[in-house]
């Protein structure tokens, strides 16, 4: 943890000022500060953000950097699922080495905060999460990793993919993943069982990707919802996706989304183009936590994608029809304060006291800031400066 002042900026899109840092946490907010001995950036009255959060991704899936990858399929979710666990050796997709640059563009692009997913299976072991493992303690002190445990390729279809789970959450794994209870396992009760008792043995919370349209996805939402009531885990379970509440009948949508905040369960979004998506304005509106994330990045699914949130945030916006400034605002929420709740962070802000991580970001505002999408020209962690212009201050492998 470092100290920095920083000179005029502006918090949040508000009246320029300078920032001090002390010990890596917010110290002082205020005109004309004065610290001597301690390191000084000019923010030339960039406006300044919370660190971003990126709540939903993938970072053992990306070929950025490699050779082009031609051989990707079409078709229904278990074709992605088995091309990728399949060509993974293939064409030497390495976690670390791709983790890294995929975290590392993050770090440039201001993210405080990664959650990603990492596929435990019975083909590669435990083999992907060592990797990301050795990703996170890499960059510790520029970027934060969480990580998901995620059983891709089903848990109760592939016998042994149950005790992989469990050795990586005793191995280092912070959060208990789950796919699509009835789609992808055929057995709802048994897979929601198995992670909520990994959940309960581990003291981790959970998040399950939710794909399921309709009231197939309703279903497993609602045995998801019985379970978090049942072993008293509100506030620690997350459903990414939830693509049924962006199909379903409004009323019936509605009583879901009621359930989701009474229950404390939040919904990480990628604002997905091809799916139909929650509608954020109800989301927010109902009192559910959102985070969004950028999901997978240039992989064996598909060619698209940047690893940058203020993107993601436009992709979002675009999604969910948003135009008015208020509107790019809660997008901004939603990958910065907002999104750290819905990961269970609390205190992401500008406020003293709050850590010392933040993004400036160019723009007369903060809503021509997101349309922009220019190089951050500074990113903060810590008290530390970990990118510059657009660029971390480590080198991309």
């Amino acid at each position: 943890m470092s100290d920095l002042l920083l000179r005029n900026l502006r918090p949040m899109g508000g009246p320029a000022c300078d920032l001090l840092i002390r010990g890596g946490t917010i110290a002082e907010l205020a005109p004309g500060l004065d610290a001597p001995g301690v390191p000084v950036e000019d923010a030339r009255g960039a406006i300044a953000w919370p660190g971003f959060i990126e709540a939903h991704t993938h970072l053992d899936k990306t070929v950025w950097g490699m050779d082009w990858y031609a051989d990707r399929k079409g078709g229904p979710l278990q074709n992605l699922i088995d091309n990728e666990r399949n060509d993974r050796n293939r064409i030497g997709l390495e976690v670390h080495r791709q983790s890294m640059r995929h975290a590392l563009h993050l770090v440039a692009s201001g993210t405080r905060i990664i959650r990603s997913h990492v596929d435990v299976d019975t083909d590669h072991g435990r083999s992907l999460f060592d990797g990301l493992q050795a990703t996170r303690a890499a960059l510790a002190g520029m970027i934060e990793i969480e990580i998901v445990a995620f059983p891709q390729s089903g848990l109760m279809v592939r016998p042994g993919t149950l005790d992989l789970m469990d050795t990586v959450l005793a191995s280092g794994a912070d959060i208990v993943g789950g796919l699509d209870p009835c789609a992808i396992d055929r057995d709802p009760k048994g897979q929601l069982d198995a992670l909520f008792a990994l959940a309960e043995k581990h003291g981790k919370p959970i998040d399950i990707h939710l794909h399921e349209p309709g009231e197939m996805g309703a279903f497993s939402m609602e045995m998801i919802l019985e379970r978090t009531r049942a072993h008293a885990m509100q506030g620690q379970v997350a459903i990414s996706h939830a693509f049924c509440l962006g199909s379903l009948p409004e009323s019936r949508a509605a009583a879901l989304m009621a359930d989701l905040a009474r229950e404390g369960v939040a919904v990480m979004t990628t604002g997905s183009p091809s799916a139909s998506v929650p509608a954020l304005r109800a989301l927010r509106a109902a009192g559910v936590r959102v985070g969004a994330g950028c999901d997978g990045i240039r992989d064996t699914w598909g060619p698209w994608g940047l690893p940058d949130m203020l993107h993601r945030a436009q992709i979002l916006g675009m999604k969910n029809g948003f135009r008015t400034d208020a509107e790019l605002e809660v997008l901004l929420d939603v990958i910065g304060p907002g999104g750290a709740g819905a990961i269970g962070r609390k205190g992401h802000g500008l406020d003293p006291g709050a850590p010392g991580d933040l993004v400036l970001l160019a723009g007369s505002c903060p809503a021509e800031a997101l349309t922009l999408c220019a190089p951050r020209p500074l990113v903060v962690k810590g008290g530390a400066v970990v990118a510059r212009n657009g660029a971390p201050l480590r080198d991309i492998p």
